[in-house]
């Protein structure tokens, strides 16, 4: 009984219907994008480090005054924060875990809303959310946060060679999205971590602090819990902010947190996360892992 009424809450959090994900249950040996033995089934099965890769993620993009102008301009995340983690969740659950037609009809979807979101930041600059640099930023950091939430809340041993295969699997992601590596300043999209991070960091000169980005992070400490106990959503949140990499602290003017800091942030996490991942073995990626013939 407790399970299920976890389950329907997380699934209530990211955007379903409080449902069972059914839908990943077909078609039958449908290995999608991935498949299960990929590094992505792997990284992202895990809920309570997806939503701090998830939070921390957004941070970064909102230090991207064109990534942020896309979003600021043309959704509605400023009154609704939580649903734009949740359509960000849904879309990668679908690209990860959803046959191949889930997959496809997912990226046409996100395309699709790409082409219409264009506009002018303030300062004059034009920006299109289909630009390749962009959509590259977005992509690094989200594959980046996502590997790293799972590395340090998961598996702190996970071996290298796992770490570059998925950014390999992930590359078909910003691809598929019509991201031309012709169009990006390294000319490539990364297949291992290294390349990774140092393709994050020649964005440098373009990120800035600014009214929107603390808007951004004000919006984050306070959002409200919804389906999610209050504490843990607060907990999430921390914890993402604690995880930022140490280039981000100047840009946000904030001090990082000593390594005692983030070590309790930690020991409670795993502590409150516990039923997550308890009621969640019944999750998505279990009903993927059914479609594919396993237990």
């Amino acid at each position: 009984m407790l399970a299920s009424l976890i389950r329907r809450r997380v699934r209530l959090m990211t955007g379903g219907d409080g449902s069972a994900p059914l839908q990943y249950l077909q078609p039958h040996a449908d290995p999608g994008l991935f498949g299960p033995h990929s590094q992505a089934w792997r990284v992202h099965a895990d809920f309570p480090s997806m939503m701090v890769g998830g939070i921390r993620a957004l941070v970064l993009q909102a230090l991207h005054p064109l990534a942020l102008a896309g979003v600021w301009d043309h959704s509605s995340f400023r009154e609704d924060l939580r649903g734009r983690l949740a359509r960000t969740a849904r879309f990668i659950a679908e690209t990860t875990y959803g046959g191949s037609a889930t997959a496809a009809q997912a990226l046409e979807r996100v395309r699709t809303i790409h082409a219409q979101v264009a506009g002018r930041h303030p300062d004059g600059r034009s920006y299109r959310a289909d630009d390749p640099p962009l959509l590259y930023w977005v992509h690094l950091t989200e594959t980046t946060s996502f590997l790293h939430a799972y590395r340090v809340h998961v598996d702190p041993w996970i071996a290298q060679e796992a770490c570059d295969a998925y950014f390999d699997e992930m590359s078909r992601i910003p691809r598929s999205l019509g991201c031309d590596p012709a169009r990006l300043r390294s000319g490539r999209i990364a297949v291992t971590e290294r390349q990774a991070r140092d393709d994050m960091l020649g964005y440098l000169g373009e990120l800035e602090f600014s009214q929107r980005t603390a808007f951004v992070l004000d919006l984050l400490e306070r959002m409200p819990g919804g389906e999610a106990p209050a504490a843990l959503q607060r907990l999430f949140v921390r914890d993402a902010l604690a995880e930022l990499p140490d280039w981000a602290w100047p840009l946000l003017r904030r001090r990082p947190p000593s390594a005692l800091q983030r070590q309790a942030l930690h020991v409670s996490l795993h502590v409150l996360a516990q039923p997550l991942r308890w009621a969640l073995k019944d999750g998505i990626a279990a009903h993927a892992r059914r479609r594919m013939g396993g237990g």
